[in-house]
């Protein structure tokens, strides 16, 4: 997703300033509610069952505002029950839940909804049930940011539809297991949609059917796992191009959905940034995660978002952000932003999804690091260096990167640029570009279409990397507050130390005087003396290029 934030100038240096050497003001604990546990918290009424297969099936009624239609879900028990948990939104009604040709009995709580079964359901037996439902949904306000549906026209009058839900939760317009732990192997999207436009979901046309009722139905078949979030209605009165790429993995294909008044700034757009994106990510990241989905990217009414095996564009076919360059380097202006920041979600998001909200920096930092990864690829390491560390303006400090577990809420925004140049760091202290490409690469094979936690990624980075890394990802994500670099002097030695909220706080730091060649020292929480010959308070430098910290000096 993109961040939205306005940009606040601040250096790591006055920052340290305010973390540290100013009071600091407490600010009140959020507080939550039963709804937001009902979906963020995984109750053995969840964990009960996994999700194998979902048939989502809904009319759109564009005039009305209105979706009505069914989501047949089918899982396997992974103990004995007999209730379980879906949800839907309260705004939209349940017309009824069939098992075996019979009505269930259901009740609803907030936008959670329990289903109670007439027998116990064994561990290990495949199931299944279909939810009918209906009502008008959520419109969103100023999508992507406020989930829902945007209603409204293209430049010909011509009706325009879209979904994006990333944070709200797909509950919003469709019945399912709303938790990003569970994700459902494959899947069946048949939207119908007035005759004349055309729908554009995930995964690859299976089917296209003309209705009797004045509506056309199209099939889109996905064969990877998918997160709930990821799942698409884009309608419109599309037209399509295609065109193939040669990867790792042999032909991927490459469909685009634009609309006609586009179609020759699309060509140009697309064919510009797609396969150096690709390129890419594929040497950094290994294969594209999708192939038997394909890669798609379709016009939309909102700026973007990376639904998977169909990426959302709204960029409006110009390089940068809307025009904008986010490092304000200069690089930012090459390349279209979301073509590549919201692809880059493929390998990190999508291939790679956190099983908790909290942990959204693994979508959102990695995918702010591939923004300067793509720009080392295309314009070199120095290049990518310059972007990434342009990003900091960005940057706010301003509450822990991971949110708090089991509500259903992310971290501060600080996980985009922040998160980006923890990463460039990491890379950095590792000093070894090809043990890090292996570490990225691997990354995305180990945990290939999985879902995971925070501990699983740092402690995967740390085992490949022959680093105990802990403390720094703790410092960065888990507080608000960088590490600030103090030196002092006792009889001509320069001693130093690390101040930071992490007990056990260590991090190599790159050091020099003047003039002279970086080098590694370690340094923890407790004074050290640093062999730094003629080092003194007017020539010590410290990589701040690549590492984001305060300095002091007394």
């Amino acid at each position: 997703m993109i961040f939205k934030k306005p940009i606040l100038l601040l250096s790591p240096f006055f920052l340290c300033l305010i973390n540290y050497s100013q009071a600091q003001l407490l600010q009140p604990k959020p507080t939550f509610t039963r709804a937001d546990t009902l979906r963020g918290m995984l109750t053995p009424l969840r964990t009960c069952y996994d999700i194998n297969y979902y048939h989502l099936d809904v009319k759109v009624d564009i005039e009305q505002k209105f979706i009505s239609g069914s989501n047949e879900f089918r899982f396997t028990a992974t103990q004995d029950f007999k209730q379980l948990q879906f949800d839907l939104f309260a705004n939209l009604k349940i017309e009824k839940v069939v098992f075996h040709g019979k009505n269930l009995p259901y009740t609803r709580e907030a936008n959670a909804v329990f289903l109670t079964f007439p027998n116990t359901i064994k561990r290990g037996i495949k199931e299944a049930f279909t939810v009918y439902y209906s009502g008008n949904p959520r419109v969103a306000k100023r999508a992507p940011w406020d989930g829902g549906f945007v209603f409204t026209q293209d430049t010909e009058g011509k009706p325009w539809v879209a979904t994006a839900c990333e944070g709200l939760g797909a509950s919003v317009w469709w019945p399912n297991k709303d938790h990003l732990s569970d994700e459902v192997d494959s899947m069946l999207i048949s939207i119908s949609v007035p005759k004349g436009l055309k729908d554009v979901s995930n995964g690859r046309l299976r089917q296209v059917t003309e209705l009797n009722n004045g509506y056309t139905c199209f099939d889109w078949a996905v064969k990877n796992p998918i997160n709930n979030y990821d799942v698409e209605a884009n309608i419109g009165n599309y037209v399509h191009f295609n065109d193939s790429f040669t990867g790792e993995k042999g032909k991927l294909t490459l469909d685009y959905w634009v609309l006609p008044a586009n179609l020759d700034k699309a060509k140009k757009q697309f064919g510009d940034n797609v396969k150096p994106m690709l390129t890419a990510f594929e040497h950094w990241f290994g294969p594209y995660p999708f192939y038997e989905d394909g890669y798609k990217l379709i016009e939309t009414p909102h700026l973007g978002m990376e639904h998977q095996s169909g990426v959302a564009y709204g960029n409006h076919y110009q390089n940068g952000y809307l025009g904008r360059d986010l490092s304000g380097t200069g690089w930012g202006m090459k390349w279209d932003f979301i073509v590549v920041h919201e692809s880059g979600h493929e390998w990190f998001g999508n291939n790679i999804t956190d099983k908790d909200v909290a942990d959204m920096w693994i979508h959102e930092g990695f995918t702010n690091y591939s923004e300067s990864l793509f720009v080392e690829q295309q314009f070199g390491k120095q290049a990518g260096q310059e972007y990434v560390h342009g990003t900091r303006r960005a940057i706010q400090n301003d509450e822990p990167i991971i949110g708090p577990y089991n509500v259903n809420k992310e971290g501060s925004g600080d996980m985009y640029y922040k998160g980006g140049n923890l990463l460039n760091m990491i890379r950095t202290i590792i000093n070894n570009n090809e043990k890090w490409r292996d570490i990225l690469r691997g990354l995305n094979k180990t945990f290939y279409h999985q879902t995971v936690t925070t501990e699983q990624i740092v402690g995967y980075i740390n085992q490949q990397s022959g680093l105990n890394l802990t403390s720094v990802f703790d410092q960065y994500l888990r507080y608000k507050n960088i590490p600030v670099l103090e030196f002092c002097f006792q009889n001509n030695q320069l001693l130093g130390r690390w101040i930071a909220d992490v007990n056990g706080f260590k991090m190599p730091v790159k050091l020099r005087v003047k003039g002279g060649e970086y080098q590694f020292f370690d340094l923890s929480t407790s004074f050290t003396p640093i062999n730094l010959p003629s080092a003194t308070k007017d020539n010590i430098e410290v990589d701040t290029f690549n590492y984001y910290i305060g300095v002091l000096v007394d």
